[in-house]
């Protein structure tokens, strides 16, 4: 029986802070008022504002040496779905889940899209994995997948994606995201471009079993298993291949997996410019690809990559439509509160680029006024929107506080009880 959190106390819960939140919202509406912004259509747009949780995301990650699982896991899809049905209840702005194959693959996926209906649920991108090993696969991607010196390991590697398209196309999503490890580890190990050639070669195979309606986002990595050199390493790589491959090829934009210090809100705008923007996996680092959570410690980049996201919705600009979706590990913290928290994180920098007075700064950087360009940004990224997000949450029936009414359910003891652990990852990772 699937365990979701009782409305009536997302209501009671509600009712003790709804009070304080309407003389916040008000408040802030006088306030906003005082600059021509209406409220009432800010929050309405961030009501809207959905971003996907990675079906992996419900469960424990891990480090390179050990892992910590913590009570009640999800042990399979269905119970990732669950968790991510509570999710969506109390944040009211993830309603779609991004899944990972063969991590998540069933016998009956007719079953698992009635099973996702019935919780609210949507599907997001199709994530497939070829960066590890299966039982009983015929040949190994030790030394890649997709640019693999060997036929056999290519071939391998080309199926499953062509297998996640199928069943993609049963659950309703519209995308397959592609990741590779590919790479080596020594100087010589590789020829750089008959590498990539490689690569290519295989993505065209996986790229003409594509739906007309659906997309193809590419994802790049610096490092990590391939620490010398890697296939698609950077998003130079990453929009080449998209273009080779054609208009449904897109680039998708993981937040960690850049070098440190670069200039990822540029690098955006480049692939709007050129239609070449899919989506991205929003998390937060501290040394390399940590997946902290979003905006834990830089809420002004993550800030700074949706003014250039709101720039293009302002702008009405051909080809734009990304897709959102959070991608992190929680190592120790509920993960279930951790994609909440992020969740709002990301929403709240999205309302905060909408309070851009953007011809004020078109005007300001017509004019070389640095410091008041500068200053118009930092400007709507210091308002506390905290108030349009719970009031969106409080509208469209959700929790205004998620945190406070999860743990008072008591959701994750009461999952514990019917989900003894496996002794498995029920992330997939690690």
């Amino acid at each position: 029986m699937t365990t979701r959190i009782d409305k009536a106390l997302i209501a009671e819960q509600n009712a003790k802070l709804e009070g304080f939140v309407k003389e916040d919202y008000e408040a802030l509406g006088n306030k906003l008022a005082r600059e021509d912004i209406n409220i009432d259509e800010i929050t309405a747009k961030a009501a809207e504002f959905q971003i996907a949780v990675p079906s992996w995301g419900t469960g424990t990650g891990g480090t390179r040496f050990a892992r910590f699982p913590g009570i009640g896991e999800p042990r399979n899809i269905w119970e990732k779905l669950e968790d991510s049905a509570v999710i969506n209840d109390l944040s009211q702005a993830t309603e779609r889940v991004s899944p990972h194959f063969p991590w998540d693959k069933v016998d009956d996926f007719t079953e698992l899209k009635q099973f996702s209906d019935e919780l609210g649920l949507k599907w997001d991108s199709i994530n497939s994995n070829t960066f590890q090993d299966q039982k009983d696969q015929t040949a190994s991607f030790k030394y890649g997948s997709l640019s693999n010196t060997s036929q056999e390991s290519r071939d391998v590697a080309i199926q499953h994606n062509l297998d996640c398209i199928e069943w993609g196309k049963t659950l309703g999503s519209k995308t397959l995201t592609v990741w590779v490890g590919d790479g080596s580890n020594h100087p010589g190990q590789q020829h750089f471009q008959h590498a990539f050639e490689r690569y290519l070669e295989s993505m065209k195979k996986i790229y003409a079993g594509l739906p007309s309606d659906w997309e193809m986002h590419i994802e790049h990595k610096m490092f990590e298993p391939a620490f010398y050199s890697t296939v698609i390493q950077d998003w130079g790589s990453n929009i080449l291949a998209a273009m080779e491959l054609g208009p449904q090829a897109k680039s998708l934009v993981d937040l960690g997996h850049h070098a440190p210090n670069v200039n990822i809100e540029m690098i955006v705008s480049r692939l709007i410019q050129f239609k070449k923007l899919g989506g991205f996996h929003f998390n937060d680092s501290k040394y390399g690809d940590d997946d902290l959570d979003s905006g834990s410690l830089h809420p002004y980049q993550q800030f700074l990559i949706f003014n250039e996201l709101v720039d293009a919705e302002y702008r009405k600009q051909e080809g734009f439509g990304p897709n959102y979706m959070l991608d992190q590990s929680h190592n120790v913290t509920d993960p279930i509160e951790s994609l909440m928290n992020s969740a709002a994180s990301v929403q709240r920098s999205y309302v905060a680029a909408l309070l851009v007075n953007r011809p004020l700064l078109t005007q300001y950087q017509n004019e070389n006024d640095a410091l008041m360009a500068s200053n118009t940004l930092k400007h709507a990224f210091n308002i506390d929107v905290s108030p349009i997000l719970a009031m969106a949450r409080l509208r469209k029936g959700g929790a205004i506080d998620p945190i406070a009414t999860y743990r008072a359910s008591g959701y994750r003891k009461a999952v514990a009880e019917v989900r003894p652990s496996n002794g498995q990852s029920g992330s997939g990772i690690v």
